[in-house]
């Protein structure tokens, strides 16, 4: 059996997202690969889709000029697990504003039934490294890079919480879904990723 996960390189942290999802494999004893996708047909192969932390806004419309963003949405739509981590969670979102700026004209998939609050928990100058807890998901404990992180303000009723930190909600899954506000892949903890990889069916 092999997995075959793809890493949005458009913009964020690749590179991190490479290292710590091999890492998971490696640890969870799964074949597979993983590696830097951009274009629709590299996208369409894929068994699984980690959208990394970056320029949402940025991200959002790069995916719009190459098509990725449509073929990502119809492989979400048929059942393929996806990972979005800070500006990936924003991108998957039905509904984004900005803490300071108000609403935002940025392309989404409008998938993950949430609202999203951009740099809720300040900008830049303000980032910090947190533990939390996800134990809804089998993560007793685990650690998150917040930078310009969003929170979730409103989700509908088919979304789980799955982590909160001072009262916001950080992390969620909705079916194939599973979105983070933090940043784990710039810890060594794989947690999160490892949980992601036991979302996608191995091909046999």
């Amino acid at each position: 059996m092999s997995v075959s996960i793809g890493v949005l390189g458009l913009q964020g942290d690749v590179a991190e997202n490479i290292v710590a999802a091999r890492t998971a494999l490696g640890t969870l004893g799964i074949k597979g690969t993983v590696k830097q996708v951009k274009t629709p047909d590299e996208i369409s192969a894929l068994d699984g889709l980690i959208i990394p932390g970056g320029e949402s806004t940025m991200m959002g419309q790069m995916s719009l000029v190459n098509g990725a963003l449509k073929v990502i949405k119809e492989k979400i739509q048929s059942g393929m697990p996806v990972f979005g981590i800070c500006a990936g969670l924003i991108l998957l979102s039905k509904n984004a504003k900005d803490r300071v700026v108000g609403k935002m004209d940025q392309p989404l998939l409008n998938l993950l039934d949430v609202r999203v609050e951009r740099n809720s928990f300040g900008r830049q100058k303000d980032s910090f490294e947190a533990e939390i807890s996800a134990d809804s998901i089998g993560i007793p404990k685990t650690k998150g890079v917040f930078i310009r992180a969003p929170s979730i303000e409103d989700m509908g009723k088919d979304v789980q919480v799955v982590s909160k930190f001072n009262e916001k909600v950080v992390a969620v899954k909705q079916g194939n879904i599973l979105a983070v506000s933090f940043h784990p892949e710039l810890t060594h903890d794989v947690s999160m990723h490892k949980h992601f990889i036991g979302m996608i069916k191995p091909k046999k």
